[in-house]
């Protein structure tokens, strides 16, 4: 049963506080403040009890995410399709995107308490690189949904980083790949054309972290950093809610598409 099941189901011991606590429990809904008041302040579970990081990954991605969304004045269409579009495809029960919304609406609100929230997630997260990983890639991901990613969002996402300890460097190496995930899905159907076909190899070296004069040792070795790193059962195993396997699966699925393309380029090649 997942994280929000056993809430549904009653078994509210795990539920944590501080301001993650008080988004989650006001997403959802008035019916569960007699049990989330009673045990919303539980602090007695380490950082590393299952529940706890599934529950904040779930509130913080979809809290943040609402507050990117509305940076730059206003929520963009493509800005809320990618919102749905990440709920469609963790296949979310009813009551789970319910919840999903909502976090995104607390995520709009002017007194969003972003700075505390990002800090207790960290804790939450207790130095999983890859979970926090994770998380940022997918705020990437809703962030550039209209097409470019604006300045003010950049710099909420620069401070974002800071909060969460990723250097400027590695920011701008995870935007660098995102961003060419994206490009590269959306115009492989027409990698036909010369082109457009050079393009999408451009792409699949910087999904990759990597440019066209890189070694096939170097390939390799980046290949397999990525796969391990967004790898499902082992984000899973270090608190990536269940429902959230889909992006890492799809994740991976990307990574390994892209080291084919390059491959199959190089053989050609020679």
């Amino acid at each position: 049963m997942s994280w929000l099941g056993k809430i549904f189901g009653g078994a509210f011991g795990f539920l944590m506080g501080g301001p993650l606590g008080a988004i989650l429990g006001a997403s959802l809904g008035h019916q569960f403040d007699v049990g989330m008041h009673h045990s919303v302040t539980d602090e007695s579970l380490g950082p590393g009890d299952a529940h706890r990081v599934q529950m904040a990954f779930f509130t913080a991605t979809f809290s943040v995410m609402g507050h990117i969304a509305k940076a730059d004045g206003r929520v963009s269409e493509a800005e809320i399709n990618m919102a749905k579009q990440i709920m469609t495809q963790l296949s979310l029960s009813e009551a789970m995107r319910t919840t999903a919304i909502n976090l995104f609406q607390q995520g709009k609100n002017n007194d969003f308490p972003l700075d505390d929230v990002l800090d207790q997630f960290r804790r939450e997260c207790h130095r999983r690189t890859n979970l926090i990983r994770m998380f940022l890639e997918i705020q990437l991901q809703s962030a550039l949904a209209d097409g470019q990613l604006h300045a003010i969002e950049d710099q909420l996402l620069l401070h974002i980083c800071q909060r969460l300890g990723i250097s400027r460097f590695e920011y701008e190496r995870i935007k660098l790949q995102v961003n060419a995930q994206q490009r590269f899905y959306s115009h492989h159907q027409q990698s036909q054309h010369p082109v457009k076909k050079q393009n999408n190899l451009s792409d699949a070296y910087a999904i990759l972290g990597l440019t066209s004069d890189a070694s096939d040792s170097d390939i390799k070795k980046a290949y397999r950093r990525l796969i391990s790193q967004h790898h499902p059962d082992k984000l899973v195993a270090k608190g990536l809610p269940e429902e959230m396997m889909t992006l890492a699966k799809e994740k991976t699925q990307r990574i390994r598409k892209a080291y084919e393309t390059i491959t199959e380029a190089r053989k050609l090649g020679r």
